[in-house]
């Protein structure tokens, strides 16, 4: 599934352009869920209570008080994983974008194989990434979240808590079953307790520091957990 966000303050571009890419997807036999805001500052509030929740974002340039391109720059400030479109009637933007990473800039009304493009080139990313990234769903969501921004997972009866720096994640599984997918570079440091490496700050007697927090090493876990976060540590 790919989760396309549209912002533009024309309606009538909106629903011009979520048809078209609809149309796109289908030849692709690829599932799509559509996000759409008429306002830069409306996407920007957005995306912060739903961080992980979007892959790729059109952005029309002249939009009210934030222009596409500011917003831009506002989600590359606090987001830089997420993938940029720009779709616009002008052109003289078209350098700028590519100061922000965009992946493609597209004049309205953007062609079939333009948007083909693009929905290609950001399915080929979001395969380069997969290795980088844990998947997790949550009812109707779907988490893409990088794994250099978890700080650990927790366990809590039949779900697990996913905790980065900037939100937390809840979704129903197994602890164990999270660490198998996850791979290396993440330590089970007690029964409920699965921490990222790179994210521990120190360990002091049968404690581990995790930016604000202090989690527990059990004492099944201690031995195997000390030498695996040193391992880790040397690796780097």
């Amino acid at each position: 599934m790919l989760r396309i966000g549209i912002c533009d303050d024309n309606m009538e571009a909106r629903i011009t352009l979520r048809a078209a890419l609809e149309r796109a997807l289908d030849r692709r036999r690829t599932e799509g869920m559509f996000f759409e805001f008429s306002s830069g500052e409306g996407l920007i509030r957005w995306l912060e209570n739903h961080t992980g929740e979007m892959d790729l974002v059109f952005l029309d340039i002249k939009m009210g008080d934030l222009n596409g391109m500011d917003t831009a720059r506002r989600l590359r400030a606090s987001n830089e994983d997420i993938q940029l479109v720009f779709v616009t009637g002008y052109d003289e933007y078209v350098f700028e974008g590519y100061t922000v990473g965009a992946l493609g800039y597209l004049l309205k009304p953007p062609k079939q194989e333009h948007l083909d493009d693009v929905l290609d080139r950001a399915a080929a990313a979001l395969l380069r990434e997969r290795d980088s990234v844990f998947l997790c769903r949550s009812r109707d969501a779907l988490y893409r979240i990088p794994k250099k921004r978890i700080q650990y997972f927790y366990s809590e009866r039949r779900r697990v808590v996913c905790v980065t720096e900037a939100r937390t994640y809840v979704f129903y599984g197994k602890l164990d079953e999270t660490a198998q997918n996850l791979g290396e570079g993440f330590v089970r440091i007690h029964q409920r307790y699965l921490v990222r490496a790179g994210a521990v700050d120190r360990v002091e007697g049968s404690l581990v520091f995790v930016g604000d927090e202090i989690l527990p090493i059990s004492r099944t876990c201690r031995q195997t957990a000390l030498t695996a976060l040193a391992r880790a540590v040397l690796e780097e």
